[in-house]
């Protein structure tokens, strides 16, 4: 396992980018996160309690993929990312997959990573970094809707993604300017939600000590 904790490493890359990336790109950055923080409506989020509605979600690899599939062995941890070539992405993901994923395994949990991007484009992280745990599309957001973790691109980060050249509607393949916030969601074996955590600043992700120990509360309280 990794030394450095998750929140460690994601700090470590934002203070390398304040140092490499252009100011005026820096600012609308850091000010999209700033507002999110600020505006996201935390009493829509997902939380402890909830219960699931069935589900489909599209896996890069094996394709349909729905709750009740998911449920089969044991509980089902969802981590929502926002696309594949998110540079936090690209650091979260592959913390997880050496961090979290063999745990979550051992105790029985199925983890799964989920972006609104089409699987064609999706599976380009799955491969870059051999993610050893499932990556699926969540079709038009439909599930990060239900959970009340969608954002849209403020007026400058769309300026600045359509000035680039590659709008991120045409990245994900939705032709839409909106994102999952990271999310952690753990469900247990009845379709209920037992662990949510939403962070509107995408540089902040839930340590895998988190989950895991959400996982392992579930497991106590069926054994009692």
């Amino acid at each position: 396992m990794t030394t450095q904790s998750l929140t460690e490493t994601l700090a470590d890359f934002q203070a390398n980018r304040a140092l490499t990336m252009a100011a005026d790109k820096l600012k609308i950055n850091v000010d999209q996160r700033r507002l999110l923080v600020d505006t996201a409506d935390r009493a829509a989020f997902v939380k402890a309690g909830d219960t699931v509605a069935p589900f489909t979600l599209t896996e890069v690899d094996e394709g349909e993929l729905t709750l009740r599939a998911l449920l089969q062995s044991g509980p089902a941890v969802l981590i929502f990312f926002r696309f594949a070539g998110c540079p936090a992405c690209n650091i979260a993901l592959p913390y997880y997959n050496q961090n979290l994923a063999p745990q979550l395994a051992a105790l029985g949990a199925t983890l799964v990573g989920v972006s609104p991007q089409i699987p064609e484009r999706l599976r380009d992280i799955k491969d870059r970094h051999v993610l050893s745990f499932r990556i699926a599309t969540d079709r038009d957001n439909a599930l990060a809707r239900r959970f009340g973790v969608l954002y849209e691109y403020d007026e400058p980060s769309r300026r600045a993604s359509l000035e680039s050249g590659s709008p991120i509607g045409e990245v994900t393949g939705t032709g839409t300017f909106e994102l999952p916030m990271p999310t952690v969601v753990v469900i247990d074996g009845r379709g209920v939600v037992r662990f949510a955590d939403v962070s509107p600043d995408w540089l902040v992700r839930t340590e895998p000590s988190v989950i895991i120990d959400a996982v392992r509360d579930i497991q106590r309280s069926a054994a009692a």
